[in-house]
């Protein structure tokens, strides 16, 4: 695989480890998503795909193994340089929006380019325009509660993108959501995940999804396979 965005090798993880039920989460995980590749992380309910994001995304951390973005270790980075990474290099999408109920939709997005350093006008500008890309720029104005379901996700879909990460990591980002709309707001995603070139690693259980991403990786009893 040429320029992988994100790769993890021999990635473990064990909850309460050295205790009486110690969990072992992840067991020696090896994983690659490329340059502008969307991959499906598909796993049963308690299988361990919300920990393997988190490690990926630098919200936790490995027992034993390598985490690399962009070719650049991470383990063993401060936790100043991790924070610096995630912000500037990792959008996240979960299932529920997790979008701020004071703000408006577009202050949603603006707000983390402002942390970035990211003139106003400028990250008005990029905000709007990922709106219109998913189309819900004319709920702008609007805060989060006055938002239909399918509207607040993809909102949280333009925040996730609103710096320009290279890795975007969704964790059962239409779940939420009943079919219908499930499918109109990933495609939303999908557009907008093809639209500015990024890599994905997006968990689901719906396989119809799934199977319109560029590979499939299972995630049981602590291993990866594919499809």
């Amino acid at each position: 695989m040429n320029d992988p965005v994100l790769t993890l090798k021999g990635v473990t993880k064990t909850y309460s480890k050295g205790k009486p039920g110690a969990v072992e989460v992840l067991r020696g995980v090896d994983l690659s998503v490329g340059r502008g590749e969307v991959v499906a992380l598909v796993a049963p309910s308690g299988a361990g795909k919300s920990t393997l994001l988190h490690i990926a995304g630098l919200l936790d951390t490995p027992d034993e193994g390598s985490v690399m973005i962009g070719g650049n270790e991470m383990v063993g980075l401060s936790d100043r340089r991790r924070t610096i990474v995630r912000r500037n290099d990792v959008g996240f999408v979960y299932q529920f929006h997790h979008l701020l109920p004071e703000f408006s939709a577009l202050e949603n997005i603006v707000l983390p380019q402002l942390a970035r350093g990211v003139p106003k006008d400028e990250a008005r500008l990029r905000a709007l325009d990922l709106m219109a890309r998913v189309g819900v720029a004319e709920r702008a104005e609007h805060r989060p509660a006055a938002l239909s379901g399918g509207e607040q996700q993809r909102v949280a879909f333009c925040r996730a993108l609103a710096n320009e990460p290279r890795l975007l990591l969704a964790d059962e980002p239409t779940g939420n959501l009943d079919p219908e709309t499930s499918d109109t707001v990933f495609a939303a995603l999908m557009d907008l995940v093809r639209a500015t070139g990024l890599s994905a690693l997006i968990a689901t259980h719906n396989m119809a999804l799934a199977a319109r991403m560029d590979r499939v990786l299972r995630l049981d009893k602590g291993g990866l396979s594919q499809g």
